[in-house]
């Protein structure tokens, strides 16, 4: 693979991002405007969650038999019709009827986000040459950590739209950014990159070796813990507990993502893991276990109403810190466990785990904030991630792919 293509297809997925960021906002804050309560908000995020899982598992088939750039193309074409069907939902409809369309068009969407990220997470591994292991994790951080500040910037973007512009309006800037970028990329990805040589055949889809499958496991439940408050409980709590404006809660929840893509970024320096896979899933069960003790504390500290705002945001962020070390950990990880021909299929089966935990997380957010609160979304997030901890433990140090020496 080239450096120009990777540039442009690095390039459509920024794009892209930005574009979920703000869908995401808009979705959750204009709903919420008209009166949808905090199960139903969950719903509508729930068939986008489903879709990643088949679209992560599928697209990697497709990746792998027709090229990765297939899947580029046509994830960008998705988004682009996903944000020009939701202009046609109208507020009269009927409450079922509702969440029913926006459900629909939401799992457009996320077939379109994970056709896209599966292209650009797979291309990294096919750009960088084969034993350079500090190499493939700083360029897996880079691109990780760039995608997550993205995406906190389409947060913000997507709330100041909403209040300045109005919802359909939005609507109409995203499709047009996602349209000038898949004109981009149409003109300058020329090559085909990431199908392999030989067919694919569908059992291969789900034949992974056991670091694969503990790794993904691991990631489902890291993603779950995030999203079981972050989708649903903490927005809601922030406007009706803290009384903040949609600006104010874009801003913070930008805030938050962009710092987490930041500490993506700089990951391999701040972990110490620059030697290696051995290295890295060491480091990996250190950060995981402190996970686990700031999850305990910040839920300790909200369920004793314990200075709850500053609590609730000081603790956010020291979560926010360590669960993006952890993450880019993972990202490394399962690229490192792959080998270059297998790479669409190995990486859309490890993101397929993690549509899972946000599937999960995205379902128990919505019920559990219902429930009991900000409180019951902490404590089931600190339980999703001690279960990743644990999981963490069984990682191999050694990878067991013969075209890979570590």
């Amino acid at each position: 693979m080239t450096i120009k293509s990777y540039i442009s297809v690095t390039l459509s997925y920024w794009v892209f991002m930005l574009t979920d960021g703000a869908l995401r906002m808009l979705v959750l804050l204009h709903f919420h405007q008209l009166g949808f309560t905090p199960d139903k908000l969950a719903f509508l995020f729930l068939l986008y969650e489903v879709a990643g899982i088949a679209t992560n598992l599928l697209g990697g088939w497709m990746g792998s038999r027709f090229g990765l750039k297939s899947t580029l193309f046509t994830g960008l074409a998705l988004q682009i019709i996903a944000l020009l069907c939701l202009t046609f939902f109208q507020e009269h409809w009927a409450i079922t009827l509702s969440v029913i369309f926006v459900m629909a068009v939401q799992a457009l969407s996320g077939i379109a986000k994970d056709l896209t990220k599966m292209s650009s997470k797979s291309s990294v591994k096919l750009l960088v040459k084969e034993n350079n292991e500090s190499g493939l994790f700083k360029l897996v951080a880079i691109l990780t950590g760039s995608k997550n500040a993205i995406k906190g910037i389409g947060f913000f973007l997507g709330a100041f739209l909403l209040t300045k512009i109005g919802f359909d309006e939005s609507l109409y800037i995203l499709a047009g950014l996602v349209s000038l970028a898949l004109i981009i990329s149409l003109l300058t990805v020329r090559e085909d990159f990431g199908k392999m040589k030989t067919k694919v055949k569908f059992s291969q889809l789900f034949s992974k070796s056991s670091a694969i499958n503990r790794l993904s496991f691991a990631r489902a439940c890291l993603f779950a813990s995030r999203d079981v408050w972050f989708v649903v409980g903490l927005p809601i709590f922030l406007h009706d507990q803290l009384n903040w404006t949609f600006s104010q809660i874009g801003a913070f929840m930008a805030a938050w993502i962009i710092g987490y893509g930041i500490i993506q970024a700089s990951a391999p320096i701040i972990s110490g893991t620059k030697a290696g896979l051995k290295q890295a899933v060491k480091s990996l069960k250190t950060w995981a276990f402190l996970l686990v003790f700031t999850c305990v504390a910040l839920t300790s500290a909200i369920h004793w109403d314990f200075h709850p705002t500053t609590s609730l945001l000081l603790g956010l962020s020291i979560f926010g810190f360590i669960f993006a070390i952890n993450s880019s950990i993972h990202s490394y990880l399962i690229l490192a466990y792959t080998k270059s021909e297998e790479v669409a299929l190995n990486v859309g089966f490890y993101y397929m785990a993690n549509a899972c935990g946000r599937l999960i997380g995205t379902l128990l957010s919505g019920i559990t904030f219902l429930c009991g609160g900000l409180t019951a979304c902490l404590t089931t997030a600190t339980i999703l991630a001690l279960t990743a901890a644990l999981a963490n433990l069984n990682l191999p140090h050694k990878s067991t792919n013969q075209d890979m020496t570590i």
